[in-house]
């Protein structure tokens, strides 16, 4: 199954042991910005994506903005600002 990213939201692409995606989810609905959780390990063909745009690296968290840009490990203020 290959992933498709809601139009619209940012997707964030994470892991179930990765600390940095805990705190960006907490900040995230702390501040009421909606997001589709994407756990890489879990759904076929995200682990190559988030390599695909981190220089074969599957660094997480990566945020996927609905203008298909992509951040990694941003923090809240930088999601903020993108999405102004």
């Amino acid at each position: 199954m290959d992933f498709v990213p809601n139009t619209g939201t940012i997707t964030m692409f994470t892991t179930n042991w990765c600390g940095y995606c805990k705190r960006l989810k907490v900040q995230l609905d702390k501040a009421g910005i909606g997001y589709t959780e994407v756990n890489i390990e879990e759904i076929d063909g995200t682990a190559e994506l988030v390599m695909s745009l981190n220089d074969g690296n599957q660094t997480v968290p990566t945020i996927l903005y609905p203008d298909g840009s992509a951040a990694t490990n941003p923090s809240i203020t930088q999601v903020q600002a993108k999405l102004a």
